[in-house]
């Protein structure tokens, strides 16, 4: 079966630009790729396109993400997984011949994920004319085949996404974090995209949230390019959400911060990569080995005087 193969783009409807533009590059590290009328791209790797960032329309949604685009390889696997779309029900819309100019890609197919996430499957993104370089990130990103990051969205139903994304998209389950996380309960379901990416987990989910994401992630290439990533963060006054930690399903050493739009962002480094010939799903009773706490955690309680 024809499937996703990588975490193509992601839109974001913002109401400040200019924030998001200095987060992209000043923080994140990423360069802009294309200016257009009411936005821009950003990019961090070969790919001419990697977020797509517009400010928000009057009355619709702002400060979420917009769309989730999700690449194929070839114009055949689109067909067929566009096939899959409307057999499973889904509302399919042929992008016009300017929705392709502005994604930058040979052919896109448009829908609404059971989550309610609108989506895109698309095939033949543009790259760039120039190879990426940041001043920020020298080393860079790991990206290309193994796609943009990941990110984990919304579900109305755990088990109607993962249904959807297995037997409509192809992706296969990776694991699942069951866990009490700071007297939350946490259920999330991890999956990862066949074909060239070995990435871990490309999309997660667990079940309704607030917006349509709660966050993304990008991974650079070395240990320290994570711990520079904090100290600009810092620096830019995003409100850490989560300190440095790691993961014990993907084995993510990561820091969690807030965006100018209020979901969040994970910085990573030496992400688990998945062989599906050996891979056995685990779940796991633990969201990190170690770290990843509440700033809270680390301000000393008050002593309650009598």
């Amino acid at each position: 079966m024809k499937g996703v193969t990588q975490l193509g783009y992601l839109a974001f409807d913002v109401s400040d630009l200019d924030a998001w533009e200095r987060f992209g590059t000043e923080v994140l590290g990423m360069t802009v790729g294309k200016r257009f009328a009411d936005g821009f791209t950003l990019r961090l790797d070969s790919h001419a396109s990697r977020l797509f960032v517009r400010k928000a329309a009057e009355g619709g949604p702002v400060d979420d993400l917009a769309v989730l685009g999700l690449q194929v390889d070839d114009a055949a696997a689109l067909a067929e997984v566009t096939a899959r779309l409307r057999a499973a029900g889904r509302d399919v819309t042929e992008a016009t011949a300017d929705e392709l100019a502005f994604r930058g890609v040979a052919g896109m197919v448009k829908y609404v994920d059971p989550g309610g996430v609108p989506s895109e499957v698309f095939w033949g993104p543009e790259l760039a004319k120039e190879p990426f370089a940041s001043r920020v990130v020298p080393n860079g990103f790991v990206a290309e085949a193994q796609g943009l990051g990941h990110l984990v969205i919304n579900a109305a139903s755990q088990a109607e996404s993962k249904a959807f994304y297995e037997d409509v998209l192809g992706f296969r389950l990776s694991d699942r974090i069951v866990a009490n996380v700071h007297g939350y309960a946490v259920d999330i379901a991890f999956f990862h995209a066949e074909g060239a990416s070995s990435r871990h987990h490309t999309v997660a989910f667990g079940e309704r949230q607030k917006k349509r994401l709660h966050h993304f992630m990008v991974e650079v290439r070395t240990f320290d390019d994570v711990g520079l990533g904090f100290d600009r963060t810092l620096r830019a006054g995003l409100r850490i959400m989560q300190t440095l930690g790691r993961h014990p399903n993907d084995r993510m050493f990561s820091f969690y911060a807030r965006t100018p739009s209020g979901f969040h962002f994970e910085y990573g480094w030496g992400g688990r990569s998945v062989d599906d010939t050996t891979w056995q799903p685990t779940t796991y009773d633990h969201i990190s080995e170690w770290g990843h706490h509440p700033p809270e955690f680390l301000v000393p309680r008050k002593e309650s005087r009598t």
